[in-house]
């Protein structure tokens, strides 16, 4: 486990500098031709980010139900889930449900795909919803009519639906159902680990997808990238402050000291790219705080399936960025109904690095817009994680002392 931030550390510096590589090839090439640059000289690169997005598909359901049946079913049985429970999960939804509609205000407000002017040649042909999902129509693709089926086809509100059904009824059945748990959990760490696997092409994933872009759009079209960023950490501040208002509205004053005591933990996430990496000294330093260990022991490790608000603010952002890249207008309608999508297929993805991207293709599939516009985030990904991960931790920190202080059970710090 020692090894892991810096292997974290050694992809994001290939990924910056495959950036760097493919900006420079894509100038050179955008720079050769007359006119645009011929589609096959542009294809081998293409052919890199498409492959790597096939990879990303293929874990997609497999993921999507292994943690999300493991956090569910690690609740134990409803019925006895109590104050706990409910209270962290009312605070769980409220916190996402602000994270998501903050991203969707801002990049409404900002328009930072606006510049960018994409082809959508793949997606003429297809049928955008200019309008919103009916009622029918989004309750009918929720429920699955068969789970291999769903799994098969990426339908991860299907996949998601029968995930909690399967989660509560393997809590239900009390010690045999600890057998499933145990399998899934298992299974759950071999899929991460295929994650990781499937992120070490990333490089490769990064320079050709740069290089494309640059050799048809040429370097101004990085204006928009620093805009992008910019606008991105500004909502992440936003929603930092956010956050930690709405702990100071419940603990008062100690919100600066529990500021003070994740400091380190934040800094290891936001340095590494992982809100995982600090989670071990983030259990440590809450103790510290004064929260109960008990709600410690039950709140941080759900927060880190259910509640990743830096993440949340960044799918609505990120999807809707890309939408906007290809000229794709979307009402309203159909933007809360993406909202309301990405409250069911976010819960259960694990804080690892770069995990989000995961939810986004899958989002990107339901709403018909071209997959291939993922890879326009791929090299600039990195930096966003970054401020993702600390802000998942200040996130989950929040929760947790709040629900101490509900609970009754927040007693003054140790040190």
């Amino acid at each position: 486990m020692a090894d892991a931030p810096n292997k974290n550390n050694r992809i994001t510096l290939y990924i910056l500098l495959a950036m760097a590589g493919g900006i420079a090839l894509g100038f050179i090439l955008n720079k050769s031709y007359d006119t645009k640059v011929p589609a096959n000289v542009l294809e081998p690169f293409s052919l890199l980010a498409e492959i790597f997005l096939r990879l990303i598909k293929m874990i997609i359901s497999p993921l999507v139900f292994t943690t999300l049946v493991v956090g569910v079913a690690r609740q134990g049985d409803v019925k006895t889930v109590g104050r706990i429970g409910g209270k962290t999960m009312l605070w769980f939804i409220s916190a996402s449900f602000v994270s998501l509609v903050l991203g969707l205000i801002l990049v409404n407000l900002f328009q930072p795909g606006a510049n960018m002017h994409i082809d959508v040649n793949a997606a003429a042909t297809t049928d955008i919803p200019q309008t919103a999902l009916t009622l029918h129509d989004f309750v009918t693709h929720i429920f699955p009519t068969s789970i291999f089926d769903a799994m098969a086809k990426n339908e991860i509100l299907q996949v998601v639906i029968f995930a909690l059904f399967f989660g509560v009824a393997t809590a239900s059945i009390g010690e045999k159902g600890l057998i499933v748990i145990k399998a899934l959990d298992a299974v759950a760490h071999v899929i991460l680990k295929v994650t990781g696997y499937v992120m070490n092409f990333a490089p490769f994933a990064v320079f050709g997808a740069m290089t494309a872009v640059i050799a048809k759009q040429g370097l101004a079209v990085l204006g928009t990238y620093a805009v992008f960023i910019g606008e991105f950490y500004t909502g992440l501040f936003t929603l930092l402050g956010i956050l930690l208002f709405a702990a100071f509205l419940f603990i008062g004053k100690r919100v600066f000291n529990l500021v003070r005591h994740i400091k380190e933990p934040t800094l290891i996430a936001f340095s590494t790219s992982s809100s995982e990496a600090g989670f071990p000294k983030l259990m440590v330093e809450l103790d510290r705080f004064g929260c109960d260990e008990k709600v410690v022991s039950f709140v941080l490790p759900l927060g880190y399936s259910f509640n990743l608000d830096g993440s949340m603010m960044y799918m609505t952002f990120a999807s809707l960025f890309i939408a906007q890249s290809y000229g794709m207008h979307l009402p309203m309608g159909t933007q809360i109904s993406m909202l309301l999508v990405l409250m069911l297929t976010s819960k259960g993805i694990a804080g690892v690095p770069r995990a989000s991207l995961v939810v986004i293709a899958a989002t990107l599939t339901t709403f018909k817009i071209p997959e291939a516009g993922l890879a326009l985030l791929l090299g600039i990904d990195p930096l966003l994680d970054m401020g993702r991960a600390a802000t998942n931790v200040v996130g989950n920190s929040v929760a947790t002392a709040v629900v101490s202080k509900w609970e009754g059970a927040l007693r003054p710090p140790s040190l």
